[in-house]
């Protein structure tokens, strides 16, 4: 589970942004949180909030690019380079990022310091007592040095480790060579819609990567048909078959389609999915997205939550996360969102707010650091009033 992550220098944020998932004692323990293997309590969600182009989606692209980095960096192109982009008025550097999450019941931190050119240093933490010792420590040392490395109980080959290229993580590179520790963290469970070019806004292949998705996992796919038939979108169920369509060769291959059932009474019609709704095709895709995080337990990260659902569908969506029945292993969601209204689901301590200075730089804080704000606020009628900040100025 996720505890904390913070970045500096990436993007439209010059300073320092931390986002903690981590709730104080005064947070009421119910379903929308959790307690951790370690002992902390946790929030199951996190609510990002604030006008446009304030860097809302820029507060998740750190955890799409850890995701990325950690587990698929060993399979770019060993001259590419690392999708990396510091502050526009940071006058260059390295952009920094650090995360603290549980596993198998100790606490981890895992650092890195990086520029687009190469690593500067990565290095895995695992907490023993009151402090945290290191795993493994790896340092630039400069051009014809190379890299320092240092492990401790971590098991990669020191001599493949010293081939690790710059542009690829350790973690990444030892999870090829099998070695356990890595592998587990390169197959953390993570979802998300977000790339380094911002939302991927879903399209013909996601529908049809969602009816693969769907076709190879029955149980999801009839939670989903259940789901969508209860968010009262028409549907009876969604179908998908298997369709035979010739390749850019002129192989025929089988090709999974979703199709949206109606019924009425005990007639029956069939509508190629890409045929309904955009609204419906958006939620197939969102769900093909959280079931399997909600199935497994891990972290879904999505960008402008609502896109294209009415906005009575977060309070259903949300409660898919909130429900034990639902989500038995504690998933988490961080996801930005336009519809404020959402003030009126959340604990204080749920709500990130984001807003940009008059320098172009980018500052999130959690709502419950802002001074005054009680447990029993009005949390939608003070932010519409501009009480808390992160308002559009319009």
């Amino acid at each position: 589970m996720l505890h904390s992550y913070s970045f500096k220098n990436f993007l439209s944020f010059k300073k320092t942004a931390e986002v903690s998932f981590l709730l104080t004692n005064h947070a009421s323990d119910n379903n929308l949180s959790i307690a951790s293997q370690t002992g902390q309590r946790l929030t199951k969600a996190i609510a990002v909030i604030g006008p446009n182009g304030s860097g809302k989606t820029n507060l998740l692209k750190p955890l799409a690019f850890l995701g990325w980095f950690v587990s698929s960096s060993f399979q770019s192109d060993p001259k590419a380079k690392i999708p990396v982009e510091p502050h526009f008025f940071g006058d260059g550097g390295a952009s920094e990022f650090q995360v603290e999450f549980d596993a198998d019941g100790k606490l981890w931190r895992y650092e890195l310091v990086i520029t687009a050119d190469r690593i500067l240093s990565e290095s895995l933490h695992v907490k023993t007592s009151r402090l945290f010792s290191y795993v493994f420590v790896r340092e630039w040392m400069g051009e014809g040095q190379g890299y320092h490395i240092k492990q401790q109980n971590f098991g990669f080959n020191p001599r493949e480790a010293e081939k690790v290229r710059e542009n690829a993580s350790l973690i990444s590179t030892a999870a090829q060579y099998q070695v356990p520790l890595a592998s587990r963290f390169a197959a953390l469970s993570f979802s998300t819609n977000v790339n380094y070019a911002g939302r991927q806004r879903f399209n013909e292949n996601d529908v049809l990567m969602a009816a693969r998705y769907f076709d190879d996992n029955k149980a999801a796919s009839a939670q989903m048909s259940g789901l969508l038939r209860s968010w009262d979108l028409g549907l009876s169920e969604v179908r998908v078959k298997m369709l035979d369509l010739p390749n850019e060769k002129g192989e025929v291959q089988k090709i999974p389609f979703p199709f949206g059932v109606h019924r009425d009474g005990a007639r029956e019609a069939e509508l190629l999915l890409f045929q309904e709704s955009s609204g419906t095709q958006s939620a197939f895709v969102l769900l093909a997205r959280l079931l399997p995080v909600l199935v497994s337990g891990g972290l879904a990260v999505i960008d402008e939550f609502e896109a294209d659902l009415h906005p009575h569908m977060l309070v259903p969506i949300l409660d898919l996360f909130f429900s034990p029945e639902t989500n038995p292993h504690n998933a988490q969601i961080i996801f930005t969102c336009h519809s404020v209204e959402i003030l009126n689901l959340l604990h204080k301590s749920q709500v990130m707010l984001v807003q940009k200075d008059e320098s172009c730089d980018s500052e999130a804080w959690r709502l419950d650091s802002v001074q005054g704000v009680r447990n029993d606020d009005n949390l939608y009628a003070k932010y519409m009033g501009g009480a808390y900040g992160a308002i559009p100025n319009v």
